[in-house]
């Protein structure tokens, strides 16, 4: 009996190692040449350049003959020609598991906040199922454009966004790399009002985590951090008070996690920036004074020029009909709103705050994929005034700093993930080619090769 079960362990550790074999000696190596790499953090252009790539990473950055020199047999070679190659894209802010169409005027005007509340309150109540069906299209769609990865920021009810990374992860679906925050941290009142009182907190609960002094916040992120979140995410507003946002800080780095803050008007601004806020979202009002306190506390602006450019109107037109009154008005608010945020803009880059971008994606745009709509959103920065290598830098190694993960992501060096996409001109020179984007790589798998064709 005992030499039955020592030949049977035998066989067992053979069949293991068998097994095992395989899989140990399949690395992955490919080698991508190009005839441009753009490192935005310095600027510089290496022209001609390899990158070897090993089981997902970036093993070598260099001259193609000094790359090729240590090319293992067997490697693959992608040649993108003349193609300029930079670091995959990153959303600072989006909202994956949402897909706003704004109604037609006269049924906007009878509701609070009537262009985004009616929507977000029918992707509450309808089914999570569907719901998780349009974050899997959207985060498809966003990774075909060139976004290798986003920070979702919220409305995708009590576990979407989180589900939805894990599925990613797992290679269910495709999709970028996701930072999910779970139900953003807000005060009753927010977003949506004057709900039926004998549904109203099931509805908000499904989509919110509710503050209402300094314990509930602490018991918010907690509730976040049981659904395994990346990050925090709290709406600020009047009437959320400085030791209830302090508290919610305090607890989320008590877990290791950054906290974003919602933050449009100046008092919420300083309440964001006094708790000890890791980035600051829209911050729209900031004041000069409060640009000067985030460059010194090192608190990020992820600016989101998502209703820069006549946006409303772009979104309206193709489905809905438009007074002329509206219209009119539209257009010299879109004005003003512009001006403002070209100041906004160079206030910034005069104050040396560290910024990123997000898009504050969740509107249905006709005509284009949630990824294009995306991609056009952020190069707005380039028309409010930011120079185009900082548009880069703002949706790549800022984004990856901003988001704790400047050691994976946002560069193309040796150690982080191998996310790359690759245009036919000099993004430079020309921001709108990163609406053309022609060759997409996550993880070291191509996404997409337009140049291959060619």
């Amino acid at each position: 009996m005992r030499k039955l079960r020592i030949s049977f362990v035998l066989g067992l550790a053979v069949v293991i190692s068998a097994a095992q074999t395989p899989a140990q000696s399949a690395v992955s190596v490919t080698l991508i040449k190009a005839g441009r790499l753009l490192d935005p953090r310095t600027g510089n252009v290496l022209s001609p350049a390899a990158v070897l790539i090993e089981d997902g990473k970036i093993r070598e950055v260099g001259a193609p003959a000094q790359v090729q020199a240590h090319l293992p047999a067997g490697a693959k070679t992608i040649d993108l020609g003349g193609a300029s190659l930079l670091p995959g894209l990153i959303d600072g802010h989006t909202h994956l598991l949402l897909d706003v169409i704004v109604p037609p005027e006269a049924e906007s005007e009878r509701h609070l906040n009537g262009k985004f509340a009616p929507e977000l309150l029918l992707a509450i109540v309808e089914s999570p199922t569907k719901r998780a069906f349009l974050g899997a299209q959207m985060a498809r769609e966003d990774l075909e454009s060139g976004i290798t990865t986003v920070r979702n920021l919220g409305h995708s009810g009590i576990d979407g966004d989180t589900e939805l990374r894990d599925a990613i992860n797992a290679g269910r679906v495709p999709g970028p790399r996701i930072l999910a925050s779970a139900r953003k941290l807000i005060t009753r009142g927010e977003y949506v009002q004057n709900l039926n009182p004998a549904l109203a907190e099931s509805i908000l609960r499904q989509e919110f985590l509710l503050i209402d002094g300094p314990e509930s916040a602490r018991q918010a992120v907690r509730q976040n951090v049981f659904q395994n979140v990346d990050v925090i995410k709290v709406s600020a507003d009047e009437n959320l008070t400085l030791p209830e946002l302090a508290a919610a800080v305090e607890e989320a780095h008590r877990n290791h996690l950054k906290v974003a803050v919602h933050a449009i008007d100046k008092t919420a601004i300083q309440t964001a920036i006094d708790s000890g806020a890791d980035s600051i979202e829209h911050g729209n009002e900031a004041t000069d004074e409060q640009l000067k306190q985030m460059r010194d506390k090192g608190i990020f602006l992820d600016l989101t020029p998502t209703a820069y450019n006549h946006f409303l109107l772009k979104i309206m037109e193709p489905s809905v009909v438009l007074s002329p009154a509206w219209r009119s008005a539209r257009a010299s608010a879109d004005a003003s709103h512009d001006q403002l945020y070209d100041q906004l803009v160079e206030r910034v880059l005069k104050s040396g705050v560290k910024f990123a971008a997000g898009t504050d994606m969740c509107w249905y745009w006709p005509g284009k994929t949630c990824g294009q709509a995306s991609v056009t959103t952020l190069l707005n920065l380039r028309a409010a005034g930011v120079p185009a290598l900082d548009v880069i830098r703002a949706i790549t190694t800022n984004a990856a700093e901003m988001l704790g993960w400047e050691d994976r992501i946002g560069a193309i060096e040796p150690g982080k993930f191998a996310d790359f996409v690759a245009v036919a001109g000099d993004p430079v020179a020309d921001i709108t080619e990163l609406e053309r984007v022609q060759f997409i790589m996550k993880n070291g798998e191509v996404v997409r090769n337009d140049l291959a064709a060619r």
